[in-house]
Formats: structure tokens, sequence, C-alpha cells
């Protein structure tokens, strides 16, 4: 197997369809969302013992018999299960998938990329791909055994999250002033 090695940048650098990509400085309905995403995960997690949670956080995915490639999501969960507590070193760059990932759709994001992201976590072992588009308000979840939409009243939940339980409309609420 070979193992694509990228320069570390701001915005990083990902590997997705056979070239480099760089991802996007998010505006904000993308950084609201991916904060309380982070934000509601972190907490589950922490409370739970369940494992890592972090935001524009690298991981080398190998699906089987393809090149390792870095892909970083806009929030990642790592269970202790997939990579142990006692592993922090590995834990900086995981060398495994995240076992939940996170993309927040950018404007300029190629459906063709982010149909591919979705193929490589799941091929290399994440549990769940959740793909939020901010623009439309829709929140897909995709598994092995498919596509799963949630539309603002839902609550969203899955198997590989015991537990956790985050209302929709959340990633799309604007914070208001008070008055």
């Amino acid at each position: 197997m070979r193992e694509i090695v990228l320069p570390e940048t701001k915005p990083a650098l990902e590997w997705i369809n056979g070239r480099v990509v760089q991802k996007v400085s998010p505006q904000r309905k993308h950084a609201l969302a991916q904060a309380v995403f982070a934000g509601a995960l972190m907490d589950w997690a922490r409370a739970g013992g369940y494992g890592d949670v972090g935001t524009e956080w690298e991981f080398r995915v190998a699906p089987p018999g393809e090149d390792r490639r870095p892909l970083v999501p806009d929030v990642a969960f790592l269970s202790f299960d997939r990579l142990p507590y006692e592993d922090e070193d590995a834990a900086d760059i995981p060398c495994v998938s995240p076992t939940v990932a996170i993309e927040i759709i950018s404007p300029g994001d190629r459906r063709s990329d982010i149909d591919e992201k979705i193929r490589v976590y799941i091929a290399a072992g994440t549990s769940a791909v959740v793909m939020v588009d901010t623009k439309r308000r829709e929140v897909d979840l995709f598994d092995l055994h498919g596509r799963r939409g949630f539309e603002e009243s839902d609550t969203l939940t899955h198997e590989s999250l015991p537990g956790f339980a985050m209302p929709v409309r959340l990633l799309f609420e604007r914070p208001r002033p008070k008055r």
C-alpha cells in the first residue's frame, strides 16, 4: 500500500478523487454548524467516556486495497474502541478512519468529491458519515445501510453513537441577541 503524504497547510489539504483538494475556510453558517455539532458530540463523548472529538482533525484513511490518504473531516468522533485512550501519540494523526465523520458542505464543494469522501470513509470502516448542508438546511447520514435524510424537526441519532441525540434544528439556528 502506498501512502499519500501532503504538506501541512492552512486550510488543510486532502486527497480526493486522485488529486489534492484544499479545504475552504468556513463562512459563518458553516462555522456555527461545525461548533454546534462538535460541542454536542464533545459533551456526549466526555460524559460517557466514549472517545475523542475534534474539529479539522487529520486522519490517514485507507480502504482495503487502496492507498492511505489524508482526509480532514469538519468534525470527527473517534471511539476508544478504534483507538485506545492510552495510544495518545497515534491519536494525533490516526491511521484509522474516524468512527463518525461530519462534513459540512462548503459553497465550492463538488458533488463527485463529496460522494468520494463518503465512499472512502465507509470503505475504510467509518460507521457513519453525516453531511450537513447549511444552505439547503438538510442533513444526510450515510452508513453501510445507505442514506438517511433528516429534516429540521428531526433528532439525529445513530447506533454508533449510543445515547447521543441532537435536534437537527440546532445546526441551523442563528444566535439571537439579548434584548
